[in-house]
């Protein structure tokens, strides 16, 4: 039997391209404070626009993917994305702008439970599955690295005040690849006959180790947002840096996270992913303890925001597979699950949104401190009798 359809691949790992979209929302939403004048709490709430639709949607839509088939919800995923994106067209205004990150959050929602599993359609051998996975991992830190240049193309092209011309930009790009992906032939999976239910999908939870890794997703997801969009207010506040230089920050990021996932694909391959998971978790504390207390040089700040990319990329793609371990069956499910807690990117920017009101970006940086205690509890409370595993994308 042929176990890697070549042909089908390549245009499903382009839809991870389009996943990294949603982490231009941490260098537009200082565009948005700007444009509409709102505070630090209410420009928190702008991550929520996108990554709260992980919570309502990751179970439902995992398990009408039954019903669906996964290539048609892909689809699915990528034609609301195309519209939110479209939609500041139309008219640009404070409400307008909140649509189009919904839109943004809801498409990406529906891609992050489809594609992984999609994937599965075509390849069979499970080390070459987690390979392609990972592999997509790569592909959406590389688009998120390049969402910002994006973003400062169309403030260079249309000027400050039309930054949201990035959004057709997008769209361009999704409906392209959705057509792609359209037009490829792939085997529909084989479902089962039985109705799913919300209550079952939550019932994977009585899994302890499973309970263990499904905040330990939200928290990750939390970091990675988080870091994204305080990384320009930190430069600013501490070293009175112009908006326009400190949308490099994000770009640091980003590229450290990019390296950090090629060289996180290498390792998962070697060593056992728990302890990958490990030795990365615990070491990312000393960059973020150098970003709490060491205010005084931007060098040194950029550096740590760098490493914690860094040594965060590959964690979200360790959780995923552990979890896909304990219950390989019901993979539907469980990225359903796992993915309703992406919604960690939404609900923690909220808070260190607060906390910069409130103490001034030390204090939203001790709320990401806090986030990254609970992966290092979680990290050695998952236990020895996890599974290894050479890793899976972020879906």
């Amino acid at each position: 039997m042929k176990k890697v359809n070549i042909a089908g691949i390549i245009p499903v790992l382009a839809a991870f391209f389009v996943m990294g979209f949603c982490d231009i929302v941490g260098i537009t939403s200082d565009y948005v404070q700007r444009t509409f004048g709102w505070s630090s709490t209410m420009t928190g709430f702008v991550p929520s626009m996108v990554f709260i639709w992980f919570l309502f949607l990751g179970i439902p839509v995992g398990n009408l993917m039954n019903r669906w088939g996964r290539k048609r919800t892909v689809l699915l995923g990528m034609a609301v994305t195309v519209v939110g994106m479209f939609l500041p067209l139309v008219s640009f205004s404070g409400a307008t702008c909140i649509a189009a990150y919904v839109l943004l959050g809801m498409g990406n929602a529906v891609l992050q439970v489809s594609l992984n599993p999609l994937l599965g359609n075509l390849v069979r051998d499970g080390r070459i599955l987690a390979s392609c996975m990972t592999a997509g991992q790569v592909i959406k830190a590389i688009s998120s690295l390049v969402g910002p240049e994006i973003v400062l193309l169309a403030v260079l092209r249309f000027g400050p005040g039309q930054w949201y011309c990035c959004f057709p930009i997008l769209g361009l790009v999704t409906l392209l690849f959705a057509l792609w992906l359209l037009a490829t032939p792939i085997t529909r999976e084989t479902t089962s006959t039985n109705r799913l239910s919300f209550a079952a999908s939550l019932s994977l939870l009585r899994n302890h180790r499973i309970l263990l890794l499904f905040p330990g997703i939200f928290f990750v997801v939390g970091v990675d947002v988080s870091i994204n969009y305080i990384g320009s207010k930190l430069m600013v506040a501490r070293f009175d840096w112009p908006l326009e230089r400190a949308k490099f920050v994000p770009q640091v990021y980003f590229l450290c996270r990019t390296a950090g996932a090629l060289i996180g694909t290498l390792l998962l391959a070697r060593i056992p992913a728990l302890s990958y998971y490990r030795i990365h978790i615990v070491a990312s504390l000393v960059p973020m303890a150098g970003l709490i207390f060491w205010t005084q040089n931007p060098t040194a700040n950029l550096v740590c925001v760098g490493a914690v990319g860094f040594l965060v990329s590959s964690i979200f793609s360790v959780i995923y597979s552990l979890a896909f371990e304990q219950e390989p069956a019901r993979m539907n499910e469980i990225s359903g699950l796992m993915i309703t807690a992406v919604a960690g990117g939404g609900v923690v920017t909220p808070v260190i949104g607060y906390a910069i009101d409130r103490s001034g970006v030390t204090g939203g940086l001790v709320v990401i401190l806090l986030c990254l205690l609970y992966l290092v509890f979680c990290a050695f409370a998952v236990g020895r009798g996890t599974h290894t595993a050479s890793g899976a994308g972020r879906s």
